[in-house]
């Protein structure tokens, strides 16, 4: 799977961040809790230089709240101020300014030294398309003042909004790196809903789904769906299916299982699989399959923030 998408406002939006750099005192970047690294973007990292950051791990009440507190300890143990957020309900969005002053002490003592002590901070707000970054804004303003939609490349323009307790926001549309280097990168991004739907095929990505959550939430998919997940070493890619005697993989495996035991069949018995790679991606996104992390601080701790 070669996933490729950086449309042209991208690389505009990119350019405009860049010079816009100089402008803020500190970088906020919105990730989404359930693949907090994977979700980020790595230009950011060189685009904002030695700027303070602080890191909004968001949709907390989609992602399993131990991960959420590993995560949260990682990205501290880097030099990023961390906030926990779920802005749907708007939990933890409140402390957005508070966690702004408390990345800024130094410098906002070093203004209080100067006489610079009612100067506000200006923040710039990052993230890729649909982490949930407009409706943060919203929460974080208490109202309705950045487009907001389920999904990705909504915001079109960098905007600024003054926030209360004296900080003000800059907040620039959402943008991904030219390629993802490798699959697994594009399948967390896709299956989240980061790039669009349209772009990939639904079935593959099912399968790439079922097979994450074989390992990171076996019992939510065998409660869910009725389905029972082959003893080890059984089923998976590159192991040979004993009745069809054809090259099988796990993800499939499930989809299909579970697409008969939905009653999902089209003429003459086959399942259908693609109504149930529909239902399976939207029920993962929505939530209905519980609060789940795609992947662990421990997959990066020896290679530094990079993907």
């Amino acid at each position: 799977m070669n996933i490729q998408w950086y449309p042209g406002h991208m690389t505009k939006t990119r350019r405009q961040m860049a010079a816009n750099m100089k402008n803020v005192d500190l970088v906020c970047e919105i990730a989404d809790a359930r693949i907090p690294q994977v979700s980020r973007n790595p230009e950011i990292d060189s685009l904002a230089g030695g700027k303070p950051r602080l890191m909004v791990l968001n949709r907390t009440d989609l992602a399993d709240p131990a991960a959420t507190r590993a995560w949260a300890r990682y990205f501290r143990e880097r030099g990023f101020q961390v906030l926990e957020a779920d802005s749907r309900s708007g939990q933890g969005t409140g402390k957005f300014a508070a966690a702004v002053r408390e990345a800024l002490a130094e410098k906002l003592a070093q203004w209080q030294e100067k006489g610079q002590a009612g100067r506000s901070p200006r923040v710039m707000v990052v993230g890729i398309p649909n982490v949930g970054k407009s409706t943060f804004i919203n929460r974080v303003l208490g109202r309705k003042a950045a487009k907001a939609a389920d999904k990705p490349g909504v915001t079109r323009g960098a905007q600024w909004f003054k926030v209360a307790g004296g900080v003000d926001l800059l907040d620039t549309p959402g943008i991904l790196w030219p390629k993802f280097d490798d699959e697994r990168t594009g399948i967390l991004l896709a299956v989240t809903g980061a790039v669009k739907d349209d772009i990939l095929d639904v079935e593959t990505l099912a399968c790439k789904l079922f097979e994450l959550l074989a390992a990171h939430a076996p019992e939510s998919i065998c409660a869910r769906y009725k389905i029972t997940l082959p003893e080890s070493g059984q089923g998976e890619q590159g192991e040979q299916d004993e009745q069809s005697g054809e090259t099988g993989f796990l993800g499939y495996t499930l989809l299909e299982q579970a697409a008969r035991k939905r009653g999902f069949l089209l003429r003459g018995g086959e399942a259908d699989t693609e109504r149930m790679a529909r239902i399976l991606l939207d029920e993962y996104r929505g939530g209905v399959l519980g609060r789940i992390t795609l992947e662990t601080p421990e997959e990066y701790a020896d290679a530094g923030m990079g993907l």
